[in-house]
């Protein structure tokens, strides 16, 4: 016979369920002033990216560039591309312009949740326009502004903000005296985070030189690949790097501490990371990746350390200024359609679309979100050989570039460095180096920036080098020719790509150089040879 529960005993198994909810809430609550800094990192850091894009516009997004749209249509079918819609520079330019005028928008908190959709939309769609010179750091900022777009990142220190206390005042909002937020889009956000560490470390966690410690002196060989700046000074500190190399393992082995603890002790290991990060910011050519984290990690940080930030910034006189700033914008920009009118001209009776506004909201607000977070959590498990998606999620993954795995330097680092020597022969009988536009030389570069000119060009001949990218090198070899042949008088009329490949051994002074052949291209053949 089973005999009832007491009353204690109930009491008990309620207290320990409310215990428990109350800690999963605190562990994904979030401070609203951290989705403010977090909103404001975003913006700034769209506005950098089409900055330095924008400087190689024509090679990388232009039918005049290394992937025409013919190429990019007859390799990658998969999907769709509103800077593919023409061809030519202006058109891709005027697009930079428009993604330029979101990422400000949601810079300063005007139409937050429309501003910062659209920055992901044509975030996306520039990153389907030329994937080969997409990084990590492209990955995950696209999948910031995704998770962004269901997070309250308007409620402080923006536009909107400002607004909606002014609707508050004539009776039209609801109370927002909340200061944190606790739901399925922030644990999202701060799962994506995580996520990405621990897929990492499981890399990592099978890589040989990770294991020995030999892993970050490996990395810092890579002259020609990554290394710079204090970066060319570590090189030779082998035994610090070993102390680097461990360190950085035991941390992201550590990364779940992100959300186990809360608190100071939270931002202590978000800080630890943020520091590792901006280390790689001044020693390792890896274009925004690291500020992208960074940006990832302020949700990470509790109220303690945004009041002490609010006060040292009062202290120094910017608070008011920023404040003033932000009412006279609110003041100055217009209001745009109001959505609760939009939803009263709806021709049905108010119960009806009170409730369709409801049901949107939920299958916006909570719906969607639960569906991706379990989505991103199998897609990081797939990456690592736990689990597999199923084929309705991947689907939905691709379209919505969702996917993902983290493989940054792991299993083990690139063993191999190189530079590119592209030999060509003009009309006039006389030979140049077609990528570098200059005579042809064979030795050692002098520095990173005679290799590649930009951390895009870097990434984008080191997927050329890529066994699985044999068409690119037919697309290089014929935007090389239409260069050349556009701004000079002597045409060019055949050119052979070659890797020059160079073992990446930190404690060897001599490493041999191979010229790999990768493409020969007659100017006037084929599209792909």
């Amino acid at each position: 016979m089973k005999l009832p529960l007491s009353t204690d005993g109930r009491r008990r198994i309620t207290d320990g369920r409310d215990r428990f909810a109350r800690a999963i809430e605190r562990r994904f609550a979030v401070d609203l002033r951290a989705l403010a800094a977090f909103r404001i990192a975003l913006g700034l850091l769209v506005l950098a990216d089409l900055a330095r894009r924008s400087r190689n516009l024509e090679a990388f997004y232009t039918d005049a560039g290394v992937l025409p749209r013919a190429a990019l249509y007859s390799d990658y079918s998969n999907g769709y591309s509103l800077h593919a819609v023409a061809g030519d520079a202006w058109t891709v330019a005027l697009l930079f312009v428009v993604a330029g005028g979101f990422a400000l928008a949601m810079l300063v908190g005007y139409r937050t949740r429309l501003a910062t959709a659209c920055s992901w939309l044509l975030l996306v769609s520039l990153h389907v326009r030329n994937p080969m010179v997409l990084n990590s750091g492209d990955v995950l900022l696209r999948l910031l502004l995704f998770w962004a777009i269901v997070l309250p990142l308007g409620e402080r220190w923006a536009v909107d903000a400002v607004r909606t206390d002014r609707d508050r005042g004539r009776g039209r909002d609801r109370d927002r005296s909340r200061s944190t937020v606790s739901n399925v889009a922030t644990a999202a956000l701060l799962l994506q985070i995580v996520g990405m560490y621990v897929s990492n470390a499981a890399y990592k966690a099978g890589g040989e030189l990770w294991l020995n410690g030999e892993a970050i002196s490996y990395v810092f060989s890579l002259d020609y690949q990554f290394t710079f700046l204090l970066g060319d000074v570590l090189a030779e500190q082998h035994a610090l790097l070993r102390v680097l190399t461990y360190a950085w393992l035991v941390l992201v082995a550590l990364s779940p501490l992100l959300l186990l603890l809360t608190g100071l002790r939270r931002a202590a290991i978000a800080s630890a990371f943020a520091g590792m990060h901006l280390g790689m910011l001044v020693t390792m050519r890896i274009d925004l990746f690291p500020l992208i984290v960074v940006a990832g990690l302020l949700p990470f940080y509790p109220p303690a350390v945004w009041d002490r930030a609010t006060a040292l910034a009062s202290r120094l006189g910017l608070a008011a200024p920023l404040e003033r700033s932000v009412v006279w914008l609110a003041s100055v920009l217009p209001a745009g359609p109001d959505p609760g009118r939009l939803v009263d001209a709806v021709p049905a009776p108010r119960r009806v679309r009170s409730t369709g506004l409801a049901r949107g909201r939920a299958l916006f607000g909570t719906v969607l979100p639960w569906l991706f977070l379990v989505l991103v959590v199998l897609s990081n498990a797939q990456a690592v050989g736990v689990t597999e998606v199923p084929d309705p999620g991947k689907e939905v993954l691709e379209s919505t570039k969702t996917d993902q795995h983290w493989r940054m330097f792991a299993p083990d680092p690139l063993q191999t460095d190189g530079w590119y020597v592209v030999p060509g022969e003009l009309e006039n009988g006389s030979e140049i180096d077609a990528l570098s536009r200059s005579e042809v030389d064979r030795d050692p570069p002098p520095s990173h920036e005679a290799v590649y000119e930009t951390a895009r060009w870097r990434k984008y001949l080191s997927n050329v080098w890529s066994a699985d990218n044999t068409n690119h090198r037919s697309y290089l070899g014929n935007y090389l020719c239409e260069r050349w042949n556009r701004e000079h008088d002597a045409q060019l009329e055949n050119l052979t790509i070659y890797y020059m490949a160079q073992p990446s051994e930190p404690y060897n002074e001599t490493e041999p150089v191979t010229d790999v052949k990768l493409q020969e291209y007659e100017c006037g053949g084929e599209f792909i040879q």
